[in-house]
């Protein structure tokens, strides 16, 4: 295939430098984009008189059988073309002739693969969205079916205080509810067209840009030719909120490995959803969560390389930034892959609350709730402190727990324990007792739930 812009040169590329400089292998994901684009150009250049109706109506009947054929299968994308645009043009002149050359008139490749990237990243990210609205969607149902299941929570590892499982599913909801608001707020950074900033400078003919950005449902047009070209921020802010749902899968995923283990058993994971051993046969692996938590530095990698590539670029176009699309293409799919996985291996993951009790009763994670009652009969809290630092001491030279000692010993300690202590460190009380809003008590979890569902109701529609 000869090369569009073969007229300045006497020689051919050497085969090395032209398979090196081709990004067709990767950049073919966006030839719908490219051909929806390049209609909505053929359109404008029509209406602005440079070029007729007829010439304009017969590159997009030619456009539209490009993309018919590419999608039946009847035209396969020949790698041996620079890159999906050049295949479009060159396909569409062969079958339409010399009009199809007047398609490029107005446009560089520079403002037309900004204009594929801006229109690939919007459908995938749509795509992405539907996502984190399944997951956010998933967990909160897991946290209705397990709002007063009693776990013990933890801070550095360690057993801390006593909380529902619910609760502490809902957390992971609060995140993704998040996420979805940064995917959401690099699209309106990005909705903004670069189509017909042409090479760098915009062009000498009279063309209508927000004409094409209407069509092609962008909010307004990029307003400097040279940033039209050149910027790839967007990519850079999509794919930091990509590492950030990485980042909040893997925590996750670290969190369902260490529940699935046998030092754990908080839960079981379906079967569909682990592998077994080569050789030890009684192995339950939780692999599909190891991955996601593996491919969270693979996400990383992507946007340390995006933004390492970017850093020192002049204005404008370089061909450095043909290394965009790799990278935002495997990050933006490897999320994807993640959740699809991730979302499943969530729902049908089953809890098992007697070990989670179990835990709990174990942890003395009610000591707060101790101190808490002393403080109620009018002690400091940190003479309350220090008085159940004392208690918990002794329970473990002991191998007791709180709830186990007589009241007698408790006096020992201090003299305002009563009867009514062993109603304040019950564990569903301890949890029941913490009111306050977005805490553990059965009301709040409850109060939290219906703030999630309100969200994705009010999302509904959205995308």
């Amino acid at each position: 295939m000869e090369k569009m812009w073969a007229g300045r040169f006497e020689k051919a590329l050497n085969k090395e430098a032209d398979d090196f400089n081709s990004s067709i292998h990767f950049d073919c994901k966006m030839y719908k984009q490219d051909i929806k684009g390049s209609m909505e150009h053929a359109a404008m250049l029509a209406a602005c008189n440079i070029i007729t109706e007829e010439e304009s109506l017969q590159i997009i009947d030619g456009l539209q059988t490009v993309l018919n054929d590419i999608e039946s299968g009847a035209l396969p994308i020949d790698e041996n073309a620079e890159d999906i645009h050049m295949f479009v043009e060159a396909v569409l002149t062969s079958r339409i002739g010399d009009v199809g050359k007047k398609l490029h008139t107005a446009r560089s490749r520079n403002d037309q693969v900004a204009l594929d990237l801006r229109l690939y990243l919007r459908d995938e990210s749509k795509e992405l969205l539907k996502l984190l609205y399944s997951i956010i969607e998933t967990v909160t149902k897991k946290a209705e079916e397990n709002a007063d299941v009693i776990m013990p929570g933890y801070t550095h590892l360690q057993r801390a205080q006593p909380i529902t499982f619910g609760q502490h599913l809902l957390a992971y909801a609060m995140m993704f509810m998040r996420d979805v608001g940064r995917v959401k707020d690099a699209l309106k950074r990005m909705n903004y067209s670069p189509l017909g900033c042409c090479a760098l400078a915009g062009t000498t003919y009279p063309t209508d840009r927000m004409m094409t950005a209407k069509a092609l449902g962008f909010d307004g047009i990029m307003l400097n030719s040279l940033d039209g070209v050149s910027d790839r921020d967007y990519c850079v802010e999509l794919m930091s909120a990509f590492s950030l749902i990485m980042m909040h899968l893997s925590r996750f995923s670290e969190e369902v490995i260490l529940w699935s283990s046998w030092e754990f058993k908080f839960v079981e994971l379906d079967d569909a959803y682990t592998t077994g051993s080569s050789i030890m046969p009684q192995k339950k692996n939780p692999d599909m969560a190891e991955l996601v938590r593996g491919k969270t530095g693979r996400v990383y990698g992507d946007l340390m390389a995006l933004l390492t590539t970017l850093k020192g670029l002049p204005l404008a176009y370089n061909k450095d930034m043909q290394e965009d699309k790799e990278a935002v293409f495997d990050s933006i799919e490897t999320v994807k892959k993640c959740l699809s996985v991730f979302i499943p291996m969530i729902e049908t993951m089953k809890p098992i609350p007697e070990n989670m009790k179990k835990a709990a009763q174990n942890g003395f994670i009610n000591a707060t709730d101790l101190a808490d009652y002393l403080v109620g009969k009018g002690l400091p809290f940190r003479s309350a402190y220090k008085t159940v630092g004392q208690i918990v001491g002794y329970c473990v030279q002991n191998k007791t727990i709180l709830e186990d000692i007589p009241l007698e010993k408790y006096k020992e300690f201090d003299e305002h324990f009563s009867e009514d202590l062993y109603k304040a460190i019950d564990l569903q009380n301890c949890v029941n007792l913490r009111i306050s809003a977005g805490g553990t008590g059965i009301e709040s979890v409850k109060t939290q739930i219906a703030q999630v569902k309100e969200y994705l109701e009010n999302e509904k529609g959205i995308y």
